[in-house]
């Protein structure tokens, strides 16, 4: 029996020991909220390039690793982002709602909480307010999402080993970091920190510390406004830790927040676009991993959002280029609409369908009932035109998958839940 025991010690000597010297300097975490496998599927035929027999790969296809399983600690199944990313960084499940709290409310400390500790430079990158249940979920602890104002205030309150968590900061939320009972950005500015509120801005920040807030809450929609703004952001930031040198390394957070609200709102136009800014992100990341050997990329996604279904009503068939001549998200081509001298011209610019008396009348049916009503018509227009279906306008308790490249991949091969991702990566970072 005492050979039996000597020789698992020896092997988990020797596993803790490879893992030491496998462990990579640098961590780039990213997370497709709401981005389930259909998707990265949806995004792979839109893309495609029509002009050959075979489907394009994408980047997604080329560093798939693996699959997770979702459910938070509370028998719900689904999850929300807020559990989700519980998990994601902590290593342990909790209920929805939950901001790096167990079950009972206490705090649990984050991975890139542990990175600081462990000198490592830190930083959350988001489309979202920098302050939503995602990144929130880092740096800061709550029992509720909603308490936007105090997870705003735990970004200076909850200092690691006496200094900030966070030493890199661009996203959303200047609703909550500049309010009149407290000005955090002025905090900042005194603890040293660059600040930015104008995304054009971005290459004035030349160094770390620094928080770039783009908007009063999220940011709008890659449809909208700014493409690509998610990737301007990751090269900043990409570039900003690299020029910083820490010895020691760095985690940064990524989140391609809105995939996740384009799906709530069943809006595949919307989605795809989030879908597109968040690949060439990882584009990016991949790319820097590439010529930083030391450095590991993992992906993956907190839940999986409306149910996307490619094909619908039985139909075999899914019209990508109806989506991608949608020029603007549901909400604004509502908007736009609603407001519009002739109604026809725009609705074939904005949505690239024809116009027809059917959805002349739906649309003057729907007008007297409010925002609302016109953007179901719209949008059950579009997506009855591309085949693609939603069963909800919530979460779905699908798998979603795992992504990795770099120094460690490896570990993240295979199905596993969520939780196992974080305990990988922590077990880098200490």
């Amino acid at each position: 029996m005492s050979r039996k025991i000597s020789a698992v010690a020896a092997a988990i000597s020797l596993l803790a020991s490879s893992q030491i010297y496998a462990a990579p300097k640098n961590i780039i975490y990213m997370i497709g909220d709401g981005m389930g496998p259909a998707y990265t599927t949806a995004y792979r035929y839109y893309k495609d390039d029509k002009t050959t027999k075979t489907v394009e790969p994408t980047v997604f296809d080329s560093i798939l690793v693996g699959m997770a399983h979702t459910y938070p600690d509370d028998n719900t199944v689904v999850t929300d982002s807020a559990a989700g990313a519980t998990a994601l960084s902590t290593a342990i499940k909790s209920y929805n709602g939950a901001i790096a709290v167990d079950t009972k409310k206490k705090p649990l400390k984050t991975m890139l909480q542990m990175a600081k500790e462990n000198g490592k430079t830190t930083a959350l990158v988001a489309t979202s307010q920098i302050n939503h249940a995602t990144p929130a979920s880092f740096a800061a602890h709550n029992e509720s999402r909603r308490n936007y104002d105090e997870i705003a205030d735990d970004y200076v309150d909850v200092k690691v080993a006496g200094k900030l968590p966070v030493d890199l900061m661009l996203g959303g939320g200047t609703k909550y970091f500049i309010r009149e009972d407290r000005n955090i950005v002025s905090e900042f500015k005194q603890a040293g920190y660059q600040y930015i509120d104008n995304l054009n801005k971005l290459n004035t920040i030349e160094s770390i510390p620094a928080i770039g807030l783009f908007a009063e809450k999220g940011m709008p929609y890659a449809i909208d406004e700014s493409p690509l703004r998610l990737t301007h952001m990751t090269k900043k930031a990409l570039s900003l830790l690299n020029k910083d040198k820490n010895d020691k390394g760095f985690f940064v957070m990524i989140e391609g927040s809105q995939i996740d609200w384009c799906g709530h709102a069943n809006d595949i136009a919307c989605a795809m676009k989030e879908m597109e800014d968040f690949a060439q992100s990882i584009e990016l990341a991949k790319a820097y991993v590439d010529n930083n050997p030391d450095t590991l990329l993992v992906i993956t996604a907190d839940h999986s959002t409306g149910g996307l279904t490619l094909g619908a009503d039985g139909d075999y068939k899914w019209e990508r280029d109806v989506v991608a001549n949608v020029k603007n998200s549901v909400k604004t081509i509502t908007k736009k609409l609603k407001d519009s001298k002739n109604i026809e011209r725009d609705w074939v610019e904005l949505t690239g369908l024809e116009y027809s008396e059917d959805i002349a009348k739906k649309l003057t049916e729907a007008k007297p009932n409010g925002d609302r009503a016109i953007f179901d018509v719209i949008n059950g227009y579009i997506n009855q035109a591309s085949y693609t279906g939603w069963t909800t306008g919530g979460h779905t308790a699908i798998d979603v998958q795992v992504f990795a490249h770099g120094k460690g991949r490896e570990h993240f091969i295979g199905s596993q839940n969520n939780t196992q991702i974080a305990e990988k990566l922590i077990s880098f970072i200490e």
